[in-house]
């Protein structure tokens, strides 16, 4: 078992896998990122794994793309941990912008913690461990710029995004019309989200989004159904492997269809009420609910991701900013709040500052 384990842990360290032409997928630990090529040859990467994963990013980039050729642009499905752990070194080795939705802003610029996680719902060592992940918004440095109005995505003309929130506030997809590529994020995903034994066995199938670290259900049950009329025939998710076929179209129905029954959890502190976020970050959250889960199943839990952890966190580290400032709003943005005193974050009030992001994002894009 323990040389099994190894031997998966070994291809997880190298593998990069196909998805569709032109896009190629990247698993750091237990979270994909992409790297999606123009006819062109120009590209833009998608999400940006975990913390210490730059110089591993960087390689892959360079053996597929070319020691001189950066990509345009870095596009965010969402800002979890797991998904801008390298952002600020990769962007600035490249010195490209980072493309992500409006209410995305306030956890990428250090001005809200995300609503915390609820290690009570999903089982599996994944969510055991939930309590222990990063909550805290990460503050970026650099040409941070939102994602045009229209749906259109910068530098990829061939692809259209969506809002599918619910995991996130501002939470997107990608999407590719003409061979109907869909790069979901975590709006659902290809293995069960909440097991540390599908991480290592990837066994597919299709499922909700992380359960414990999506609090809002409602948002995220349209998020799917949406999706799903797209009738993709290949997915490409933040966690898993990619589906496509009679697999992906069979279990995207059913997810969509019995979405209360297959994704939401029986009980959980966003179950009957969802967290209530705007472009300042959390407004209110549900109360806080007791936690049944028996300190034995978190160690169990922390046992089964030693060795994920492990090589996580053996990857050379490095810190770097730039000054380069951010200036402008989103044209036709209709999601403010402006007339809002106050936000609450976790559980406390605080005053909101009096400069909005419309002196911090500027959508200069060539």
């Amino acid at each position: 078992m323990q040389e099994q384990l190894s031997n998966v842990l070994k291809q997880k360290q190298e593998a990069c896998f196909a998805v569709a032409p032109g896009v190629m997928g990247m698993e750091i630990v237990f979270v994909n990122l992409y790297f999606v090529e123009n006819p062109d040859g120009s590209w833009v990467l998608i999400d940006a794994g975990l913390y210490g994963s730059a110089d591993r990013i960087r390689r892959a980039a360079e053996e597929r793309f070319g020691k001189d050729n950066p990509p345009k642009a870095i596009l965010l499905t969402h800002g979890h941990f797991d998904h801008v752990g390298a952002l600020q070194t990769l962007a600035d080795i490249w010195q490209v912008p980072v493309f992500a939705h409006p209410l995305e802003l306030p956890y990428l610029t250090g001005r809200s913690n995300y609503p915390p996680p609820d290690s009570s719902v999903g089982g599996g060592g994944m969510a055991y461990l939930s309590f222990m992940y990063p909550k805290k918004p990460i503050t970026f440095r650099g040409r941070l710029e939102l994602l045009p109005s229209d749906g259109t995505v910068p530098f990829l003309p061939e692809w259209k995004w969506l809002e599918t929130p619910g995991h996130a506030p501002g939470h997107v997809s990608f999407f590719r019309e003409h061979d109907r590529v869909l790069i979901a994020g975590d709006a659902f995903v290809t293995r069960k989200p909440e097991s540390a034994l599908a991480v290592l066995t990837q066994k597919q199938e299709v499922c909700g989004p992380p359960a414990y670290f999506t609090p809002d259900w409602n948002a995220a049950r349209a998020s799917v159904r949406k999706l799903a009329e797209l009738e993709p025939l290949v997915a490409a998710t933040g966690h898993g492997l990619p589906m496509r076929g009679n697999g992906l179209k069979q279990g995207l129905e059913e997810l969509a269809r019995l979405f209360d029954q297959l994704a939401i959890p029986s009980k959980g502190r966003y179950v009957p009420e969802p967290a209530i976020t705007d472009r300042n970050g959390i407004v209110h959250l549900p109360p806080t609910m007791n936690n049944t889960v028996p300190k034995v199943l978190a160690t169990a839990g922390l046992v089964a991701l030693a060795g994920l952890a492990t090589y996580a966190l053996t990857k050379k580290r490095s810190k770097a900013s730039t000054n380069a400032r951010v200036k402008r709003t989103w044209p036709g943005y209709a999601g403010s709040s402006s007339n809002r005193s106050a936000s609450v974050v976790i559980g406390k009030e605080r005053p909101l500052p009096s400069q909005d992001y419309s002196d911090t994002v500027t959508n200069n894009y060539p």
